[in-house]
């Protein structure tokens, strides 16, 4: 698999896309519904049949996309923290 920066290129981010939705390049499918048909058992064979415009490469790189997005999340503690 190509590096996770290499993944990074294939996925775009275009406010007249999607609203801005990370989605695979050249296409308007996101990055979250790939990763929702994953989550709900699409095998990345399936994937591809429903989405014959995508590659095995591209299920790939939206996990690879997915994980960088998630190893850079910040957590703040909020503990004690009263919402009023």
């Amino acid at each position: 698999m190509e590096s996770e920066r290499e993944a990074l290129m294939t996925i775009s981010q275009n406010p007249a896309v999607l609203r801005g939705k990370p989605v695979i390049s050249g296409t308007r499918i996101s990055v979250s519904l790939i990763l929702n048909l994953l989550a709900n058992g699409y095998t990345f064979e399936r994937v591809t049949e429903a989405y014959p415009q995508l590659t095995i490469e591209n299920v790939r790189e939206c996990l690879a996309f997915a994980s960088l997005r998630m190893e850079n999340e910040e957590v703040y503690d909020l503990t004690g923290i009263s919402p009023f």
